[in-house]
């Protein structure tokens, strides 16, 4: 590490953050982030007991400086922080999510098929399963 390098320990990041961040990352994957996404990436956590205590103020918080982490450091630097502290019980529900992101929009893009490609090897998500995953949110979202 340089001496104007980030600090290491400005990328720590808790489960919430870390799942938040493999969502912001996968709709970011595309190179474009819009407001729609951003709005289903709310929605999506707002389903989930790990974000009931959350308001949707401190969502916008967590967003905004994961924001500013995702600019500072790279997108799989970022998702390498979030996989060190993910629980594993919530690696394929991370997965899960980041692919219902990219699938939403109906068009995948070269770049958001590789980060996922990528996000099931780093998150060590069995083929098999990760294949299951991309099916049924590729259903979920045909409509």
């Amino acid at each position: 590490m340089g001496l104007f390098d980030p600090s290491p320990d400005s990328l720590a990041l808790s489960p919430a953050e870390a799942l938040a961040a493999i969502c912001l990352v996968a709709i970011a994957a595309d190179g474009y982030l819009s407001n729609q996404e951003s709005r289903e990436m709310d929605m999506l956590l707002s389903r989930m007991r790990l974000f009931k205590s959350y308001s949707s103020e401190m969502v916008n918080r967590m967003k905004d400086g994961l924001l500013q982490k995702l600019q500072q450091y790279s997108p799989s630097r970022l998702v390498e922080a979030a996989n060190a502290v993910l629980p594993v019980e919530l690696k394929p529900t991370a997965f899960a999510l980041a692919t219902d992101l990219v699938l939403a929009d109906g068009n995948v893009t070269p770049q958001e098929q590789a980060f996922l490609d990528d996000l099931h090897r780093i998150l060590e998500i069995p083929s098999e399963q990760a294949l299951t995953i991309v099916e049924v949110m590729t259903i979920k979202n045909r409509g």
